[in-house]
């Protein structure tokens, strides 16, 4: 994303807190900062992109923090990341009180899509912000989806996780049944996907699982996973509404991540279902 922005142009100064994932984009030309509010000081705008809400916390912030730094009301302020709904709302008040123009919009595709700005943008703000903010986040996004004001984004966000964990644990419970049944997993995988099962993140996780690819070349790991559902799931609890599909699948990636998997590509999960045997887990 970084390096769309200063392909278009834009003077680019960026923060993170492992110092060297920063030396490719500063190669490219990008200003690396110490601390998030040196990497903003006099902005116009402001991208974040990090884990979860612990690690925004700590990036928007305290005294080295996003919102200590010297931004031009009016500016803008944009969190890409996939966080909880009540702190996108908590985070917003905190900076429209500052006078910034605070723009919640999740990002959805793989690493390669934002290389070649085809990411798609699941956006909560008010019109006219996102319309000053269309330009910056074209150069990154071919599709801006405006849910509703602030925090719509992110709750879509969480809601199509969620849907993804369910498909990807099932699948994995598919699979599991399959090679029981002594059932060639790259032919079930290729039939799957061309079937009514078929959406690109079963297509996706059912090869890995035919190739037993979990730990190389990750895509998304179980521990991002689980903490997207878990996310959604306090958003239906906050919301009065039971997901108890959404409750499977969170239950099968802390057992996952319990095992040592934490960091491995989701699709790991079928680890999972294929230890269970009936009347209990194994």
């Amino acid at each position: 994303m970084a390096s769309r922005l200063l392909e278009a142009g834009h003077r680019v100064s960026v923060y993170n807190r492992t110092r060297s994932n920063a030396a490719s984009i500063v190669g490219r030309g990008a200003r690396l900062a110490d601390t998030p509010r040196a990497a903003c000081e006099g902005a116009e705008a402001v991208f974040s992109m990090v884990a979860d809400d612990t690690a925004s916390r700590a990036v928007w912030l305290g005294e080295q923090g996003i919102l200590a730094a010297r931004i031009a009301p009016g500016s803008l302020a944009m969190e890409c990341s996939t966080l909880s709904h009540d702190w996108v709302i908590d985070l917003a008040a905190r900076a429209i009180a500052l006078d910034l123009r605070y723009i919640d919009a999740p990002v959805t595709g793989l690493p390669a899509d934002a290389a070649r700005g085809a990411l798609t943008l699941l956006v909560g703000a008010g019109e006219q912000d996102l319309q000053r903010a269309e330009s910056l986040l074209r150069t990154f996004a071919n599709r801006v989806l405006r849910f509703g004001p602030v925090g719509a984004g992110t709750a879509y966000k969480l809601i199509i996780n969620m849907i993804g964990a369910a498909q990807i644990a099932s699948a994995a419970e598919g699979m599991a049944l399959a090679q029981r049944a002594g059932l060639d997993l790259a032919q079930v995988a290729d039939a799957i996907a061309t079937s009514q099962a078929a959406s690109p993140q079963v297509v996706r996780n059912t090869r890995r699982m035919a190739d037993g690819d979990h730990d190389q070349n990750v895509v998304f790991t179980s521990q991002l996973r689980r903490k997207d559902v878990e996310y959604a799931l306090r958003m239906a609890q906050q919301l009065h509404m039971r997901a108890p599909f959404g409750e499977l699948a969170r239950s099968g990636l802390q057992e996952l991540c319990e095992r040592g998997r934490s960091q491995a590509n989701e699709s790991s999960i079928i680890e999972v279902a294929a230890a269970r045997e009936a009347g209990g887990n194994a």
